[in-house]
C-alpha cells in the first residue's frame, strides 16, 4: 500500500473527500515529523511507538571498493508495533 492507497481507503471508509482525506493523511505524518524532530516519541495505543535513535560513529567499507571509510554518528527514526499490531501480523500466513 502506498500513500494514494491510504488516503483511497481513509476518504471510503470515513466519508471524506480524496482531497480531505490526503489533509488528514499528511496532517499526521506532519505531526509525527515534528514530534521526532524535537526528540519526542509519539505513542499510538495498540498500533506502535514512533521514536528516534542515536547510532554512533563507526567503521564501515564501500561495498564497490572495499575501501575503509568512516561512518558518521547519526539520529535515526524507528517503530516499534504495538501488542494488538504485532499480535494481528503474527497470525498472517
Amino acid at each position: 500500500m502506498n500513500k494514494a492507497d491510504l488516503i483511497d481507503v481513509i476518504a471510503s471508509e470515513t466519508e471524506l473527500t480524496k482531497a480531505k482525506a490526503g489533509e488528514v493523511v499528511d496532517a499526521f505524518i506532519g505531526a509525527v515529523t515534528k514530534s521526532l524532530k524535537k526528540g519526542e516519541s509519539v505513542t499510538l495505543v495498540g498500533f506502535g511507538t514512533f521514536s528516534t535513535s542515536k547510532r554512533a560513529a563507526r567503521k564501515g567499507r564501500n561495498p564497490q571498493t572495499g575501501e575503509a571509510m568512516k561512518i558518521k554518528a547519526r539520529t535515526v527514526a524507528k517503530f516499534r508495533a504495538g501488542k494488538s499490531l504485532r499480535e494481528v501480523v503474527a497470525k498472517v500466513k
